[in-house]
């Protein structure tokens, strides 16, 4: 069974909260940052990134002590006040292509990630895990939620569309384009009907933030040892996410760019490929691959098709049947000889958002010598892979929606 709880977020006021929400600090080029501070003094950008107002890089722990008083005084000057009432926060997002998406913002269980009852399907690093955990332990609070999907409920749809039929708390336009809205759940009749629906749940699912709840996890861990008092109601049992349900999780595929052919010529690649796909050469016209097993290919000005031989791959498991994984267990890895699908800096990732003709001005610009493009995984792939206890390849999912730091806080 699922725990999910109401908690008293910590939020901008309503005038304000389309300046301060921001995405995430890594997301922007530097002059991009520097904009939005120069321009914006209630940005979140202004918390995350406390040594601007130093004009200095500031690093390590010293940055996270100085994060936390960069936050502390938003506060102060009333940038954030605080709900009253523990409250579940219902939240829609409309994106600039007219996507929807309808959510509960509300703080998780790091005993459900424990148990297995929140499920990953992506490996972490236990490096950034721990940077990020201390990170967490300094600054005092979650700004931006955990993605996490559910069955589709119809209980659950009928509140949230309940809460909807009044006018939202915030309504507000990102530069995005994207449309955001939310509205605060603090009827405690409600909240239970919320809560017992929850509960009825075997598993949830990371759809994105698996470096975020398990970094929680760590501080969980590491409070609970060292609290004699523990009781499993203090705040640090527990992280914020946003809960969608399945049939609103958008997934697109990360395409792929190598810069070279691991030193074969091109011939020499073609006919090892060959071994393994029937290849099809499609001219100069942009190529999507249209299902499971396929790839689109772009070499030397050239886009061509690649169909796996049935007899040259097993699939065994749910992760031998993600594209991801197949394209590296048979090209990859093999072939081009990349291993480490992390941090070889031969191969770049392009979400699938950007068309094959992004592929194509990559490789044509000389950067990069071969592309490769595929379909998405499914959200049933998804969760396969996790129920299996299996792991995908590094960016294989670039999943929607994408959420804003700032818009609820959860302090621990």
């Amino acid at each position: 069974m699922a725990k999910i709880i109401p908690f008293k977020a910590v939020r901008p006021t309503r005038a304000i909260v389309g300046l301060v929400a921001a995405r995430p600090y890594q997301s922007y080029t530097v002059a991009e940052r520097e904009s939005r501070m120069d321009y914006n003094p209630f940005s979140f950008l202004h918390i995350v990134n406390p040594g601007y107002k130093y004009d200095q890089v500031i690093t390590g722990e010293e940055r996270y002590k100085l994060v936390k008083n960069r936050y502390l005084e938003f506060k102060e000057d009333g940038v954030f006040i605080q709900d009253d009432k523990p409250s579940f926060y219902v939240y829609k997002i409309v994106n600039r292509h007219g996507q929807e998406f309808n959510g509960i913002i509300a703080a998780t269980s790091a005993e459900d990630y424990e148990n297995d009852i929140i499920k990953k399907h992506e490996d972490t690093l236990a490096k950034r895990e721990e940077t990020f955990k201390t990170y967490l332990k300094t600054v005092g609070f979650n700004a931006e939620p955990v993605l996490l999907t559910y069955p589709d409920n119809d209980i659950i749809s009928e509140v949230v569309k309940k809460a909807q039929r009044v006018h939202a708390e915030y309504e507000f336009t990102m530069t995005y384009r994207d449309t955001h809205y939310l509205w605060k759940l603090d009827n405690e009749e409600t909240i239970s009907i919320i809560q017992k629906e929850f509960e009825k749940m075997d598993t949830i699912y990371i759809a994105d933030g698996h470096h975020r709840s398990s970094s929680s996890h760590l501080l969980y861990t590491e409070e609970k040892a060292n609290n004699p008092n523990h009781n499993g109601s203090e705040s640090y049992n527990f992280f914020m996410s946003y809960l969608i349900p399945e049939s609103e999780l958008v997934i697109h595929e990360f395409n792929r760019l190598i810069k070279d052919l691991n030193g074969l010529s091109k011939e020499e690649f073609l006919i090892k490929l060959d071994a393994l796909y029937r290849i099809e050469n499609r001219g100069v016209i942009p190529y999507n691959p249209s299902k499971k097993h396929h790839f689109s290919m772009y070499l030397d000005g050239e886009f061509y098709s690649l169909y796996i031989r049935k007899v040259s791959y097993e699939f065994n498991t749910a992760l031998d049947q993600l594209d991801a994984q197949l394209l590296y267990k048979t090209i990859l890895q093999p072939i081009l000889g990349i291993d480490d699908l992390r941090n070889d800096n031969r191969i770049e990732y392009v979400n699938g958002q950007h068309e094959m003709i992004t592929i194509k001005s990559s490789v044509d610009s000389g950067q990069f010598m071969v592309g490769f493009g595929m379909c998405p995984a499914t959200v049933e792939q998804m969760k396969q892979i996790a129920d299996e206890g299996l792991k995908m390849p590094p960016k294989s999912t670039y999943i929607l929606p994408k959420l804003r730091s700032g818009i609820t806080v959860y302090e621990f």
